[in-house]
């Protein structure tokens, strides 16, 4: 596998270091916006910011799974399977609580970039866990398809949530 991955490597750095910087800044954001993040606001924060947190989560494990020399095609397509169902069940949870409880506060993109395109991106992390166990060297590709949308998904929303906090009153 380590063959493999070699001309992937620096893609998946890069990609983990990515998502490891987002976490940390979105952690500042969330600092900043510390006020906000009263008992009103709760099930909006579990609702919109955990989200981002967990893809951004899920990529970093993704690529230090790859990273991960002495493991083997087999066990990285199980760690793949097993968070891409954590993925697709989490993001279909996040989905439901957005069209129940803020389906008319939220437009269309909005709720797109919240739950159908991550799921769409763990949906392709599952393919990825499928194709390997053929050996075809396409699984690298669905890998990085897959990872793509969810950090692109992430930085949407991180971007979203970030500007929700700015433009919120100030408390006295």
């Amino acid at each position: 596998m380590t063959e493999i991955l070699r001309d992937w490597h620096d893609f998946y750095v890069l990609m983990g270091t990515a998502a490891a910087t987002l976490i940390g800044l979105m952690f500042v954001a969330a600092s900043i916006g510390a006020g906000l993040f009263t008992d009103d606001h709760k099930d909006m924060m579990k609702t919109f910011l955990t989200p981002t947190i967990v893809h951004f989560c899920s990529i970093l494990f993704i690529c230090l799974s790859v990273t991960v020399p002495s493991l083997s095609l087999t066990t990285l397509s199980g760690l793949w399977a097993l968070a891409s169902v954590i993925g697709v069940a989490y993001s279909c949870g996040v989905w439901v609580r957005i069209r129940r409880r803020y389906g008319s506060a939220t437009n269309f993109v909005d709720q797109l970039w919240y739950a159908p395109i991550p799921i769409a991106g763990y949906l392709v992390l599952a393919a990825a866990a499928l194709v390997s166990l053929t050996r075809s060297l396409i699984l690298l590709d669905f890998l990085a398809l897959g990872i793509s949308l969810l950090l692109l998904a992430g930085i949407r929303n991180a971007w979203a949530m970030t500007l929700w906090i700015a433009i919120q009153p100030k408390r006295d």
